[in-house]
This record gives C-alpha cells, structure tokens and sequence, in this order.
C-alpha cells in the first residue's frame, strides 16, 4: 500500500495544497461576513442574506475543505514517514489548533443565525487574521523546520 502511495506523492499533495487554499479562503471570508452580518439591521432581509451566505460558506466550501485537507495530509505524512519529525509534530498541533478555530467560528455562525451576537465587529476583524497568522506559522513550520526540526 506505501508503494502505491509513493507513487501517488505528487498527486497526494496538490490534493493537500488546493483544499488548504480553499479552506483557508474560507476561514478568511467567514469572520467578514459575519462583521457585515451584524452591521445589517436586524429582522432585516439583509441580514437573512447573510446568514444563508454563512450557511452556504461552512456547507460547500468551509466543511468540505477541512476534511479533504486533513485525508490528504494524513496521507502524506503516513507516505512520507514524517510521524517521528519533530517539524510535523509542530506542524500537526498548529493544524489542530486551526481545526479548533474553524469550529469555533462555525459554531458562532450557527449563533448568529439564532440572533446571538457575543462578539464586537473589532473582535471579529480581530479573530479575521488568525487564519493568516496560522498559514505564515505552518509553512514556516514545513519548509524553514524541515531543515532544522529533522
């Protein structure tokens, strides 16, 4: 089976970096709807556009995207052999902890649709630049780690 995959490697990671792309997309789009969600009036159509759009966001890209990236992944740390590199121990917790946010803001997007609103719109732009903060730490983490961390 690790012969097969081998020669699959190529294909096993752009597999891993397009739905990484996605999802990443996705997790920097959803904290800015939602900063535009609140920003609409309530009881407002508008604000019911926007909790169809945060639906849509988590069910076609969001949802998808984290499973595919994490199949993939697992993938090619199970053809790499990288389970015993100290740079893909670092990385798996960063991913983690990206898994958390990504359920933390599905969570407040179901909120939201029920007329909870727990965050300010600075908190959202706040928590809008994690996502970008977790990608400088992750790819550090495999291309500068992997020569360090090994």
């Amino acid at each position: 089976m690790l012969e097969v995959l081998g020669l699959l490697y190529p294909w096993l990671k752009v597999g891993h970096l397009v739905f990484v792309i996605f999802w990443m997309a996705g997790l920097f789009m959803l904290p800015r709807f939602f900063v535009y969600h609140q920003e609409a009036p309530a009881g407002s159509d508008e604000r019911a556009r926007w909790v169809e759009r945060e639906a849509r966001l988590r069910r076609i890209i969001l949802n998808p995207a984290i499973v595919l990236v994490w199949v993939f992944g697992l993938l090619l740390a199970w053809t790499t052999q990288a389970w015993s590199a100290p740079w893909f121990h670092l990385k798996l917790l960063l991913v983690v902890l990206l898994s958390g946010y990504h359920g933390y803001m599905s969570a407040y997007s179901k909120k939201l649709a029920r007329g909870e609103e727990a965050l300010s719109g600075k908190a959202l732009r706040l928590l809008n630049e994690v996502p970008g903060i977790a990608a400088i730490l992750i790819v550090t983490t495999v291309i500068v780690g992997r020569l360090y961390l090994s």
